[in-house]
Order: structure tokens, then C-alpha cells, then sequence
């Protein structure tokens, strides 16, 4: 059977059994892996921009009050189960406990549209352990705001089932998204097997972090603090992480 005909039956499979998450008194000092939301910030090419606004302002009013409007999936964020899965948590049904914990960040050399593939990930250290943060750096997030941000690397859906089999928490990409970019997609049948694959199973999905160089090939303490939105298919998130190997 094709992947592209079996990944169209995924259905909710549940939250994936991994360790409660333990945060240690120790460690280096905390990186923000997060971009600046910005109305011009690089964002998948068919969505809506976003909009900052002053809608009140001092001294016409008491207060500075910003209006915002921008889909849930710009900037760094968070995917939640029901992105693609229709009978999937929403944000604001996912555990605080899936939202941090122990992780490590891997440093993979990709050209544009390169492939991460199961051997990548097997000779990839710190060794991986069962309920971890993965989060993938490519160097990416230095492009961001430039065109060739949109020519971004990806993970193969073997590699997608590799990392359910190792039992992880989450990942999380310096790109926009850890299928393939949208200006390398086929015509017609792609149906984004990673996130058909990772979600299923309450493996969360963050997508367009920063600075992960700073913990290049490190183990670390993730927390991607995502907004709690009633139905939402995901969430704008403040993440941080810092070494503690």
C-alpha cells in the first residue's frame, strides 16, 4: 500500500507513553529559541500576513493596548494533535507535562532541500533517550526573512517513524516545517507524512525556532511555553532551553 493512501486513514492513536518530565536545580543560563513575531516575518507562502497594531495609545488613552491578527502557525509555535488529525486534542487540551522536559539538540549539515534520514538521526549524539525534546538544528533560522528560508531541509517519513519507535515527546525545527518545503512538493498527492506520522501519537510539532546553534549537539531543558487556545490547531510559543549536560 502506498504511504500516501495509508496516511489518509490516520485517526487519534493517543498520547505516546514517556517518562514524566524531571527539570534538575543545575544548568547553563536559558536561550531564547524564539523569533520575533513581526508582520514581515518568513511564513508558509499561502497563509495570511499578520498585523500588529496600535488599536489604543498614551497619551489619547490611559493605556498602550496592541491589536494582533495572524493564524496560529506564524513565527514559533507549536502544532497540536488536531492539525491534521480530526479527532485530536485541540492546544488547549494538551498536558502542561508534553510542554517541557528533557531533550537534546542535534546539529545536522543539510544543503537546501536536503533530506534527514534514519542514519542521520542513529549517529546523532548526545544518545537519544525515551520522553525527549528533539530539536533539530540546521542552521536555518539565520535565513529567516530572506527567500531562501523557503528552501529549507526535511525529515523523510522513515525517519518520522524512527523517532516514534524511540518513544520522543516532541520536535522541533529551525525551519517552517519538518515535511517538505512547500516549494518542493509534488503537484498533487502530498499529504505531509511527517506530521501524519508524529501526531497520532501526541508527538507535538514546533516549527520555526532560533538560535539553536548556541546548544549545538547538546543534551538540554526544553520549555515551549504555547498559548492555551480553545480549538486551536496550534499555538504561538515563547521557547527556551538551556545545556545541561
Amino acid at each position: 500500500m502506498c504511504d500516501v493512501c495509508a496516511l489518509k486513514a490516520t485517526r487519534w492513536i493517543g498520547w505516546n507513553d514517556v517518562p514524566a518530565p524531571v527539570i534538575g536545580g543545575t544548568g547553563g543560563p536559558w536561550i531564547d529559541l524564539s523569533h520575533r513575531l513581526t508582520e514581515t516575518l518568513s511564513a508558509i507562502p499561502n497563509y495570511p500576513r499578520p498585523s500588529f497594531t496600535q488599536w489604543r495609545k498614551i497619551p489619547e488613552y490611559p493605556a498602550n493596548i496592541t491589536l494582533m491578527s495572524m493564524v496560529v502557525h506564524h513565527g514559533t509555535h507549536l502544532d497540536a494533535p488536531n492539525h491534521f488529525i480530526v479527532d485530536a486534542p485541540s492546544f488547549d487540551q494538551v498536558p502542561l507535562d508534553r510542554l517541557y522536559g528533557p531533550g537534546v539538540v542535534w546539529t545536522f549539515d543539510v544543503p537546501e532541500y536536503g533530506l534527514i534520514d534514519i542514519d542521520d538521526l542513529e549517529r546523532a549524539r548526545p544518545e537519544l533517550r525515551p520522553g525527549d525534546i528533539v530539536l533539530f538544528d540546521t542552521g536555518w533560522s539565520s535565513r529567516i526573512d530572506d527567500p531562501s528560508y523557503e528552501r529549507h531541509a526535511s525529515l523523510t517519513h522513515a525517519a518520522a517513524k524512527w523517532l516514534v519507535e524511540q518513544r520522543v515527546k516532541m520536535i522541533g525545527v529551525d525551519f517552517a516545517t519538518p515535511d517538505l518545503a512547500p516549494s518542493n512538493r509534488p503537484a498533487e498527492g502530498f499529504y505531509w507524512p511527517v506530521h501524519h506520522t508524529l501526531l497520532p501519537h501526541g508527538i507535538l510539532i514546533a516549527e520555526h525556532m532560533a538560535n539553536l546553534g548556541a546548544l549545538s549537539n547538546r543534551r538540554v531543558e526544553v520549555f515551549l511555553a504555547g498559548l492555551s487556545i480553545i480549538n486551536a490547531d496550534g499555538a504561538p510559543a515563547r521557547a527556551m532551553a538551556r545545556a545541561v549536560d
